[in-house]
């Protein structure tokens, strides 16, 4: 696949949420484009996520502008407990993040959505990342697995921390439950790992709609 020239870290425009989002494809396996009608709701319930369906209840009416495409959990999910690498090549699975919302984004360098959407991403973890949120952002690259780090350096996201998966299962172990389709993917998660909501494509996380939301995910009794 042809290089594709790194996007400059000024702010990043407006994002259409849906059209434009790049389907996994040639790196693991298939191709397409994001369907408007949206997530897949076919993973099985978990009732101990019961809180988290809840809570997207309470979110719902901060669901719009920048962040309208989210779709909100309508029953208990608990996300399969992702296994990754962190950037000194530790493991590390989701259930490490367990006490904090999390919102969960896999990326990859051929994923021009992905590249136009991290530094709204770098910009959102500096603003609320801490002790109650952090943005876990997954990148899937499967070939050079430096290509990731000296895009993150060269666009001077520092904030993020740096995770992997090079053999993009993240993305299938999403997939299998429908809340993956494409890249990017984002999954906001509640603190004990059940989903709040999920968007196919990509956002703009440091505006104004995503604090609001974030914050509120982070502060509503029962979060």
């Amino acid at each position: 696949m042809p290089e594709r020239p790194s996007p400059a870290p000024a702010a990043m425009r407006r994002i259409p949420y849906v059209v434009g989002a790049v389907l996994v494809g040639t790196m693991i396996g298939f191709a397409g484009v994001y369907g408007i009608g949206g997530l897949k709701r076919n993973a099985a319930g978990d009732s101990a996520c019961a809180a988290a369906v809840d809570l997207s209840r309470k979110l719902a009416p901060l669901v719009h502008g920048e962040v309208a495409a989210l779709t909100m959990a309508t029953a208990p999910l608990r996300l399969p407990d992702l296994a990754f690498e962190d950037g000194d090549g530790k493991p590390r699975k989701l259930s490490d993040w367990r006490g904090r919302t999390v919102l969960v984004n896999l990326w990859a360098t051929w994923c021009v959505p992905c590249r136009r959407e991290m530094p709204a991403l770098d910009r959102l973890q500096a603003r609320l990342g801490g002790k109650n949120f952090e943005v876990v952002a997954i990148n899937i690259d499967t070939r050079d697995p430096e290509k990731p780090r000296s895009f993150l350096k060269e666009a001077n996201l520092t904030r993020l921390g740096y995770f992997s998966d090079q053999k993009a299962k993240v993305f299938q172990d999403l997939k299998a439950i429908g809340r993956a389709l494409g890249m990017p993917t984002s999954v906001l998660v509640d603190s004990q790992g059940c989903e709040i909501g999920t968007i196919a494509g990509p956002a703009e996380w440091d505006s104004d709609d995503a604090v609001k939301l974030i914050t509120a995910a982070t502060t509503v009794p029962g979060s």
